[in-house]
């Protein structure tokens, strides 16, 4: 995000408080302008799932490049998504942010999610009726039958290239429409936030600094657990090193709030500073770009367990289990779409019917958290970067190739 457009969203935020402060219950007549907002982000939901998604598998190389550096990548991205997820629901627990809040949807406000266990949560991720599915925002089903198509494409080849041409172009246009309606994101906070500060007061914004100090800690722990566990028994790397050769991209990252504006960067650091080959982290780092999104896991994670308890929701082990699967699915499309953060949230938030309106608290403090997600998912990057070095044909690749030196 420019830095501009992150100055209007902390003036919509405080803008929403002073207006709910001063007006209480009669800023409820800004509502429509949150209802529009959350209405045009339920209108791209779909498409973009779907789009981006096909594009991620069938962007990955081929099938060749998914069995081999693209398979371990992937692989390694996926489980790291996982275990990131994990690390921020529990944060969301340990810390309850949400809790003792005075707000109570009202009736009808979400829908209960009814299911019998988890086998069948499992068995319902696969759609009988994928067009049903499309038309039912099913997330969940859609994801399935977007990787599928994905793979489907990579297989046939040359014959389904006007397919695949398609769903490249049709996910341009949803990242252009997407990027549209994340202008709106200041308009939105301002229409959704200043009739719940209205309504219940001041005090609702209080829990947003839990939610902060929640995200410091489980970055800290995933960065220390995950990536040290991991660089250290399949990288071969003394975890010193890699963090100190990573560092300075990991502080551009955190500055710039950008996995592709720090990629030269990146680069530099794993090729200089690590001994990363050019041909294992010019392709590792630029997927990374794409489909790694560990920071925004653990985010959505937290920011989940949030948001249930802000509206006094209870979430039942069926609904946690899709918000894990879905944070480690939708990794591999929503990484590249403008707001990536707020959009994925916004899926998480449809899939297990909790209300979109949360999505105004957290994104009155989306840039602070946005610092944190952006580092961990370079650092992440970089992880993988060694890990699929040291296991490819058990040495490094290009053994004969010198550091590459970016300018």
């Amino acid at each position: 995000m420019k830095k501009s457009f992150i100055i209007q969203i902390l003036i919509a935020f405080i803008l929403a408080v002073i207006v709910g402060v001063l007006f209480g219950e009669k800023a409820s007549v800004l509502q429509p302008l949150g209802d529009l907002f959350l209405r045009l982000i339920k209108f791209i939901i779909v498409p973009l799932i779907l789009s981006t998604i096909i594009v991620g598998v069938t962007g990955a190389g081929g099938i060749k490049a998914l069995g081999t550096i693209g398979g371990k990548s992937i692989l390694y991205f996926l489980v790291t998504s996982l275990i990131a997820i994990c690390f921020g629901l529990l944060a969301g627990f340990i810390f309850s942010p949400g809790k003792g809040s005075d707000v109570v949807l009202e009736e009808g406000a979400a829908e209960t999610v009814t299911s019998d266990g988890v086998m069948d949560t499992l068995l319902n991720i696969i759609p009988t009726n994928p067009i049903e599915a499309l038309t039912t925002a099913n997330v969940l089903q859609i994801i399935f039958f977007a990787i599928f198509v994905g793979i489907g494409i990579t297989l046939v080849g040359e014959k389904a290239k006007p397919v695949q041409d398609f769903f490249e172009g049709f996910a341009e246009i949803m990242y252009k429409i997407t990027g549209i309606i994340m202008k709106l994101v200041p308009i939105g906070v301002f229409g959704l936030l200043a009739p719940i500060v209205g309504a219940y007061g001041i005090s609702v914004l209080l829990p947003l600094i839990k939610v902060i100090v929640a995200m410091i800690v489980a970055v800290i722990v995933h960065v220390a657990l995950t990536y040290t566990i991991a660089v250290k028994t399949l990288g071969k790397m003394n975890p010193w090193h890699f963090f100190k050769g990573i560092f300075p991209a990991a502080s551009v990252a955190f500055a710039t709030c950008s996995s592709s504006g720090t990629l030269p960067v990146t680069m530099k650091n794993t090729q200089e500073n690590l001994g990363i080959s050019k041909k294992t982290s010019s392709f590792v780092l630029p997927l990374g770009a794409t489909i790694n999104m560990d920071g925004t896991a653990i985010y959505m994670g937290i920011t989940v367990m949030f948001i249930a308890q802000y509206f006094n929701q209870s979430l039942s082990f069926p609904q946690i289990l899709t918000v894990i699967l879905m944070g480690t699915l939708a990794s591999i499309g929503t990484a590249g779409v403008p707001g990536a953060g707020l959009v994925m949230l916004s899926m998480v938030l449809t899939a297990i019917n909790l209300p979109l309106e949360g999505i105004a608290l957290v994104a009155g403090i989306d840039r602070i958290l946005d610092m944190f997600r952006t580092s961990v998912n370079i650092i992440g990057d970089s992880s993988a970067c060694v890990v699929v070095e040291r296991t490819s044909k058990g040495q490094k690749l290009n053994n004969d190739e010198p550091p590459v030196i970016l300018t």
